[in-house]
């Protein structure tokens, strides 16, 4: 793809907007901790709903769920069908109860809530946690660098160590700066540019060769007409691909969008706004694929034989330069998205967790004191991410593939059965983290487990099950009826 000076424009200007917001943001972020972490629990219905969705699909949507579609057609749908039902249902039962939780007990973050939930008073379940989430966040972010770093290289010709690094400044000046209220409105921004550009780029393609009737005609052709077939996978894939939304309800940087809210009774109305952008960027995701494959019938004819290119390839060959800049905004807007909310939780849990609430523990700290803290935090994982994704780049990829599960396992059937189950206890909460992430980690490390099935799903199983079995042989606090009603309005 040649360097367009009207694309680069158009992107350049899309920087100029996040910068400004950083900057409109930075005072508000200033005010405290909880501002800078979870927006002061000021955080408006449209906001919520646009940052948890987009926080949550990353790049992994645009370029994995793309290239997806591009090879297997119709049946990657339920990719997609899995993340957005579950998170429909967590925002009509799970959010409502852990906002309320975290307001009446004063929770900014997640390990806040688990501690809370579980009178933590010797902080081992909160150093479970933080521990947790530091090693996949990380890594996370780690990969979110690298592939700004490629996305920059294939679209506008820098280097990729260039594209890294711009990638790098970019998400620590508006993340350090603005905090949660600057990353929650560029998510909802960046949450129309990603809609947009995924139903503008496939229905332009489908006119530009002749209709749908003729699109349907050439793709219903493909793979021995199985390409529109959405039951053409095998039921290890199809249990894997629904599964993918058991990782939602453990992502700490999903659940911070669900204790931001200023008022909860809305949250119903934010469970329709978040799920048609679900459905929306999903579709456009699916449709983009399979039409880039009518295209381009073998994966060899694109940029470096990588399925993954379809989405930027289809932009430029249908779209105005200034679209094109859009595009990809869009592409860089899901990676920033992704980077900053998990910069954010991994800083929560360094100053919060371990700096306030252990190290400091009883103690009173200046709250500006903590939001310094917090930036020069926010600072030092960017150098550490920056570093693992310069150095160690073929690591950092294999490693978010299980983030996402990872994180699902070890903390979406613990933090469920904490909101619904009276019997849950601290051990068992240890239990069901600890076996959850390490399940994961071990099920990744065989290839015949890992060809069978996506590891979320038996970290899931195995995480419910220490959980409930470890629970019923330990004793509940003695206040667990109190804390339990601390989760209603």
């Amino acid at each position: 793809m040649e360097v367009d000076q009207v694309a680069l424009w158009s992107f350049i200007g899309y920087l100029a907007l996040i910068i400004i917001i950083g900057i409109y943001a930075a005072r508000f972020s200033s005010r405290g901790i909880s501002h800078f972490f979870i927006g002061g629990r000021k955080m408006g219905m449209l906001v919520v709903a646009l940052s948890a969705v987009v926080s949550g699909r990353s790049a992994w949507l645009l370029l994995g769920v793309t290239g997806m579609a591009f090879s297997m057609g119709f049946s990657a749908l339920w990719a997609v069908v899995g993340y957005t039902v579950v998170e429909f249902f967590l925002f009509f039962f799970y959010a409502p109860r852990i906002r309320c939780f975290s307001e009446n007990k004063d929770c900014i973050t997640v390990p806040d809530f688990f501690a809370e939930r579980f009178n933590d008073k010797n902080g081992t379940l909160r150093t479970v946690v933080v521990s947790i989430i530091i090693i996949f966040m990380i890594a996370y972010v780690s990969a979110q660098f690298v592939a700004g770093g490629k996305a920059f290289e294939s679209s506008f010709h820098i280097t990729e160590t260039e594209g890294i690094l711009l990638t790098t400044v970019i998400v620590l000046f508006y993340t350090m700066v603005g905090g949660f209220l600057a990353v929650s409105l560029t998510d909802t921004i960046q949450g129309f540019f990603m809609i947009f550009a995924l139903l503008v780029v496939p229905l332009i393609a489908i006119m530009d060769m002749g209709g749908f009737g003729a699109f349907y005609a050439q793709a219903s052709a493909l793979t021995g007409g199985q390409f529109f077939n959405p039951f053409a996978l095998s039921i290890g894939a199809f249990i894997g691909f629904i599964g993918i939304g058991l990782g939602s309800p453990g992502n700490p940087h999903i659940i911070a969008r669900y204790m931001s809210i200023k008022d909860p009774t809305r949250l119903k109305r934010v469970a329709m706004v978040g799920t048609g952008a679900n459905v929306l960027m999903g579709l456009g995701a699916i449709i983009t694929g399979m039409v880039g494959r009518v295209y381009f019938p073998e994966a060899a004819l694109l940029p470096g034989a990588d399925q993954e290119n379809i989405y930027p390839v289809m932009a430029s060959m249908h779209l105005h330069p200034v679209l094109f800049g859009v595009v990809i905004a869009s592409i860089f807007a899901a990676i920033m998205s992704t980077a900053d909310s998990k910069l954010l939780v991994a800083a929560s849990a360094l100053v919060r967790d371990i700096y306030e609430k252990l190290i400091h523990k009883g103690k009173t700290i200046p709250q500006k004191r903590l939001v310094l803290l917090s930036r020069i935090v926010v600072v030092l994982l960017v150098i550490l991410a920056l570093t693992l994704g310069l150095m160690a780049e073929q690591l950092v990829f294999w490693l978010v593939l299980f983030a996402w599960a990872g994180l699902g396992a070890a903390f979406g059937p613990t933090s469920i059965l904490a909101l619904f189950w009276k019997g849950t206890t601290k051990p068992g909460m240890i239990a069901g983290m600890l076996s959850g992430a390490l399940t994961v980690i071990l099920w990744i490390q065989i290839p015949v487990l890992q060809e069978r099935m996506y590891e979320l799903i038996p970290g899931v199983i195995m995480a419910t099950l220490f959980t409930i079995v470890v629970s019923k042989l330990t004793l509940k606090p003695e206040n667990a009826e109190e804390l339990y009603r601390a989760m209603k309005s």
